[in-house]
Formats: structure tokens, sequence, C-alpha cells
């Protein structure tokens, strides 16, 4: 590695260790002497892979490694406390719940529950071998005690230099499996095993004992009728799998919040047809165990049953959302687009009525998009207020910290001189949008009636804010880029045509639908009364390059025409110019020199599509020009000129490829598709004409490519 890290030795493949002097294994050792010396309940170990910069987790203790499926391979450079733990060569701390939502939201929206978190470097003075992470219960204090903080750092250095010398040594490694705690023996030292099953059995209500995996390791009789299940198709089951009924991430959530926060758990679950059956978790080291009886009345439960209404008790954000929601943002492009998502996806999750997305600019808010307001100047209001005013908006923009406000009272209560009308709804959560580090905005999700927020939902909706704020980030970025494309094209091409008298002209250009929607095609028609010139041309790609050099060529056409040069010699000129520039593209063009008095055009081509020419009577006629190669190959290349009669009433129509060239399409077929178009269209004023040629050629629907069309009609009055 580099960096002031030192090269790493070659070390063990992950999942092997090298074992100690007395051939213990030695990574599974030093985790959980580290678990014991500061208590925590859970752990791992990651490994620096041999060729790449990645963590690799070694050995697992005190949970399932499923629980860290996500995370058994991290990029250094990943926003992860291991990673960071490494990078930054410190212990990284991590004090709960909310704290975790805030600085590292793909764990938190993955791990919602109260936890909390330390993570060391496994390193020497010059070498990473990896790094080592805890956790504790929720009831651990936000604080790490000094005594934790020097017992994990003194792990991770004293694992360091056996990893050190171990790989000095030479040493072979072998396998370490994760350590999931051992079963405790305390019931068959006091009443022995089987009196203790015969006197659960007599209980009431169900037992169950589940394993740190979620399998039923015993049920008592009461606990396998309640379920409706056999007790054979239970034990050794996970029961969100074996009963049908439980079949719903929820509950197998609820099982993952009370191993991982160490916490009593309960929910409730309707058995169909009506039963309502009352899960309690006791959890501990070991694993669960789980009282079910039957639930009290329907009505009394609270955020259980379903409401007077029929309508369905809001609940928590699933993981199956959640990876719905990350699907759905990676296709967001621009701001608005992240804004219907937010409104599509996570307000209904959660329960919101209405949203508003804010953004800061200028030292100011701005309004970058709002759903579910009747009456939109309540949102407007806000856009230009100074971040410097104490609202709950600007509070979360400045900190980064969320704020949950359950009533208006409250909010009256915390903000009692902030501007504006207030809006009709009674509770509002402010997210912080965090990306790179760095607040980009804040999501105010709005409930019209007072809402609590208990810990789990409001690490639930910060980690979904980071998500968002990765989208709204790159959102922010590409509209910028697509104002300045915009901007750049707009400028580049002309912003009017002026033809000469007798003749019309209408012009259309669609950039390609990918890369940043700026492209290398243009066109222009150069008034010399009594005559006038047309160029039309196509520079390689669709970048800001290409529309630099095609704004060059643009200048060059108009001042080579300007000074009176025939067609061959403008065309000769740009080609030396495009040389000289030295830019390493090629370009194709079509230029031509109209006399409408005489009814003629001479036109010089260089490797450009031919034109197309709609005579009077319908008749449609590809023209075959001669030409010469494509500008900005060869310096003394030579464009010779073919003069064509434009009778009145005739159209001319110059493209780009981008108009016929098409994936799968023969560019014969393509040529036949746009003359039967323009034969039978023709008549029609140029602008719609225009229109029509763009809108029913499938290559510009697809837009693989850059799109430019030129239409010049000679006017039967002319």
């Amino acid at each position: 590695m580099s960096d002031g890290m030192g090269a790493p030795p070659a070390r063990p493949e992950v999942g092997r260790a090298a074992a100690d002097g007395t051939g213990r294994p030695l990574l599974s050792l030093a985790l959980a002497t580290t678990m014991e010396q500061v208590q925590a309940h859970s752990g791992a170990v990651y490994l620096m892979a041999a060729d790449e910069p990645v963590l690799e987790m070694a050995v697992m203790a005190g949970l399932p490694r499923a629980f860290a499926a996500p995370w058994e391979r991290i990029g250094l450079s990943a926003p992860i406390p291991v990673a960071e733990a490494v990078r930054e060569r410190r212990l990284v701390w991590v004090g709960g719940e909310e704290e975790m939502a805030r600085r590292y939201p793909r764990v938190a929206v993955v791990l919602p529950y109260p936890f909390a978190l330390a993570a060391v470097p496994v390193a020497t003075a010059d070498t990473v071998y990896g790094a080592m992470f805890v956790t504790w219960p929720g009831a651990h204090p936000t604080v790490l005690s000094d005594r934790e903080r020097a017992a994990l750092t003194s792990a991770g250095d004293r694992l360091a230099i056996r990893l050190d010398r171990a790989a000095r040594q030479n040493r072979s490694p072998r396998s370490e499996p994760d350590l999931l705690a051992a079963l405790p023996s305390g019931v068959a030292g006091t009443l022995g095993t089987v009196e203790a099953a015969r006197m659960v059995g007599r209980l009431p209500y169900g037992l169950a004992s589940l394993d740190l995996n979620g399998r039923v390791t015993f049920a008592n009789a009461a606990a396998a009728e309640l379920l409706d299940v056999a007790p054979d198709d239970l034990l050794g089951t996970q029961p969100w799998v074996s009963v049908p009924w439980l079949n719903d991430p929820m509950y197998e959530d609820r099982y993952r919040a009370a191993l991982i926060s160490q916490h009593v758990t309960s929910f409730v679950a309707l058995k169909p047809p009506g039963d309502w059956l009352s899960f309690r978790m006791y959890p501990s080291t070991s694993g669960l165990t789980t009282r079910i009886s039957r639930a009290r009345a329907v009505a009394e439960i609270v955020g259980a049953a379903p409401r007077a209404d029929g309508a369905a008790a809001p609940r928590l954000v699933t993981i199956s959302q959640v990876l719905s929601l990350a699907g759905a943002l990676t296709e967001a492009v621009g701001v608005q687009d992240v804004v219907q998502l937010v409104a599509d996806e996570v307000a209904p999750a959660v329960g919101s009525q209405a949203l508003v997305v804010l953004g800061s600019r200028g030292g100011r808010l701005h309004v970058l998009g709002h759903r579910g307001y009747a009456d939109p100047h309540v949102v407007e209001q806000f856009d230009g207020l100074p971040l410097a005013e104490r609202t709950p908006g600007t509070h979360v923009l400045n900190t980064g910290v969320p704020a949950f406000l359950e009533s208006r009272q409250q909010l009256e209560r915390l903000y009692p001189d902030r501007p504006g009308t207030p809006d009709s709804f009674a509770a509002w959560a402010y997210l912080p949008l965090i990306a790179s580090g760095r607040p980009v905005g804040t999501c105010v999700l709005a409930y019209a009636d007072p809402h609590v927020f208990p810990a789990d939902e409001r690490a639930v909706l910060t980690s979904l804010g980071g998500m968002v704020a990765q989208a709204l980030e790159r959102a922010l970025l590409y509209d910028a880029k697509n104002q300045l494309a915009h901007g750049l094209q707009a400028a580049l091409l002309p912003h009017s045509l002026t033809p000469p008298p007798g003749v019309e002209a209408a012009a259309r250009y669609l950039p390609a639908m990918h890369g940043m929607e700026i492209g290398g095609d243009f066109y222009d028609l150069v008034p010399t009364r009594p005559l006038a010139a047309a160029v039309i041309g196509d520079v390689q790609g669709h970048n800001v390059t290409a529309a630099g050099l095609m704004g060059q060529i643009r200048t060059g056409v108009r001042a080579f025409t300007t000074v009176g040069q025939a067609p061959e010699e403008v065309m000769s000129s740009t080609n030396r110019l495009l040389i000289d520039f030295g830019a390493d593209l090629f370009a194709s063009c079509l230029y031509l020199r109209l006399d409408p008095e005489r009814g003629r055009a001479v036109m010089s081509r260089a490797g450009h599509p031919p034109p197309l020419l709609r005579r009077p009577d319908g008749r449609v006629k590809v023209l075959d020009l001669a030409g010469g190669p494509l500008l900005g190959i060869d310096a003394d290349a030579t464009y010779p000129t073919t003069e064509v009669s434009l009778a009145p009433g005739s159209v001319l129509a110059l493209y780009t490829d981008g108009l016929v060239e098409s994936p799968g399409v023969d560019i014969e077929d393509a040529l036949v598709g746009l003359g039967e178009l323009l034969a039978e269209n023709g008549d029609q004023p140029l602008d719609r004409l225009a229109d029509t040629l763009v809108r029913h050629s499938a290559a510009a629907q697809e837009r693989v490519d850059d799109v430019a069309v030129l239409l010049l009609r000679a006017r039967p009055d002319g």
C-alpha cells in the first residue's frame, strides 16, 4: 500500500489466519479476548487483500456473518467505520444509531438498530494488516471510556505485532470458523434437561428458543399449537420460513433488532383468518428466547391492528423498500427526478403526506422541489430565505443534524420567531442531505397528524436521507452541466437564420441522448447579398471539445465566405484551419453557394451525407455530389464543386448522419424513408416540415448521435 501505510507482505487468505506459537487460531483468539476485555457482544477482524486496496472479513464473532454480508469486502475508500479506521490510522467510535445514521448512512440503512461500534486499525509503524471492530448493545453509554479506548487500541497493536511475526516466519494459515457463543449449561446442571423440558411444556403460553442464526432449537407444545405448525416442521427452521404467515421482512427485522441491540423486542402478527398473536423476544449472546401468546383485543394493540377506517397502519421501511429506493435513485438524472422519487418511494413508506427539498445558494435557502402542498405559495415563501434566519430548515442545513418535530406545539416552542406563513401540517422530519462530507440540501417530510418518531424510525429516516443526498448531489451536478451544455450550444449555433430574398430556411438541432447533451454538429446560413452561403457539418464526438471545435469551424467558414472565396476555396481553407488546430478530430461538411435569381446552387462536399432535393412536382432525388475527404485529414486535399438547379418551389434538405444512421438499419433504407417523408410533406411550411422529418426519423428518436437539419426552399415567387 501507499500513502505512508507501507507495502503489506504476503499474508494469509481471507477466512484463514496464522496460528500463534501454541497452534491456537490467532485472529479468533485476539477477537474473543478483546470482546471480553471491553464487554462487547459482537465483532470481526478484517485483513487487507494481497493485491488490491480492499479489506476482507477474516473472522466474525457473536453474530451470524449474514448480518454483515454487505461488508464482507470493503474498499478502503468506502464510507464505512472499518475502512475509515484504516485510512486515518485511528480508532473510530460511533456512539449510537442516530450518530451512525448521520455519519454512515450506508450502514444504518441496513442495520437501523440501537448499538454502538468501535473500529481500530491493525497496523505496525510501516504495514497495515487490516482492522478490527466490536459492537455493544444500545444501552452502552454514548461516550467510549478511557479504559475501553486503551484496551481497543492495545488490542489492535498486539494483533498487528503477532501478524507481523507470523508473516516473517512464513507460518502456514489454517481455517478459522466464526465464533458463535456456546449454549449455556446451567439448566442441565440444576434440574436436568428432561425435567426442564417437562416444566416448559406445562406452561400455558408458547416458548421457543432460537439460535443466533434464527433457527428454532426448542419449542414447547403450546408454541407449536399457537403457530399451527407440527413440531417436526418447526425445529431447525427459521420461523419466518416455516410459518407462512410470518413470511414478512418485518418479522425477521425484529429478530435482527433484538440480537444487535440486546434489547427485549416485541411485535404482533395476524394468524389467518383473524387471530392476533404476540411475540416477545428476550435476547442474549447465545440466542433468543421467544414467548408467544394470544394478543389482547385488536383495538388495544397500538400500531399493529388495522385502523377503524380500514387503512393500514404505517410501519417502518422494509429492506425490500430500501433496495427498491436505492435502485430507483441510481436512475434519477435531474433534481426533479430525485424529488419525484422521494415523493413516490419515501413519503408513502414512512406515512408522510408532503415533502420539500431545499438547497442553498449564495447564503440563502433555495426550494429545489416540493410535492403534496395544496398552496404552493406556502413553500415558495421560503425560497431566498437567508441561512442566518432561525428556522428548522436553515438549522438542519447549517448543522447537518436532523430535526424531528412531533407536533405544531413543539415547532412553535422551538422556533417561535420563524418567518413566513405556517403550513397546515402537524409534524415534520427535517433530514440533512449530506454527500461527500458536506450538506447539499435538506429534505422535509410533513405529516398531516402529530407523529411520534421512535429512535429506530429516526435512524431509518436519517439513513434514507443519506441515500437521497447521494442522488441529489449527482442530480445537481447533472443539471449544472446540462445548463452549461445548453448555454454553450445556444451560443455556438446561430440564433436565427437570415436567408436572401427568394429563399426560405428552417433548421433543427438535437444533441445525442448521452454524454453532456452537447454536440459537434453545426449549421449556418451566411448572407452575402445577392447571394447566400449555407453550411452543415459534423465534428467527431458530442462533448465540449467537439462543440468548441465546431464553433471555430463555423466561424472560419463565415470568415472565408465573407472575404469572397469560392465554395471549393472555402472548403480547402477550412480543411487547413482544422489541421492547424491540431485537435486530432475530423469533420464532415457540406457547403453551398445559393444564387436565387439564377435558380441554382454550387455545392462542395467533404465526406458528408448527400443532400436530398424535392422538386416542385413532389419527386425527391438524392444528389450525387463531387467532393473530397473529411476535413482534417489531408492538408493538400481538394474539394471539387457541383452545380444544382433549384426551380421555384424546390426544397433542399441538408442533414447530418444522426438523422439517418441507426443501429441495425441499412443506410439506403433510411435514405429511402427520409425521401418518402420529404415527398409526402414537402408542401408544408418549412418549420413544420423540419419537425416532421425529425419526429418521424427512427435514428433521430434513438439519438445515438447528434442530429442537425437545415431546409432551404426556393420560393415560387422568388
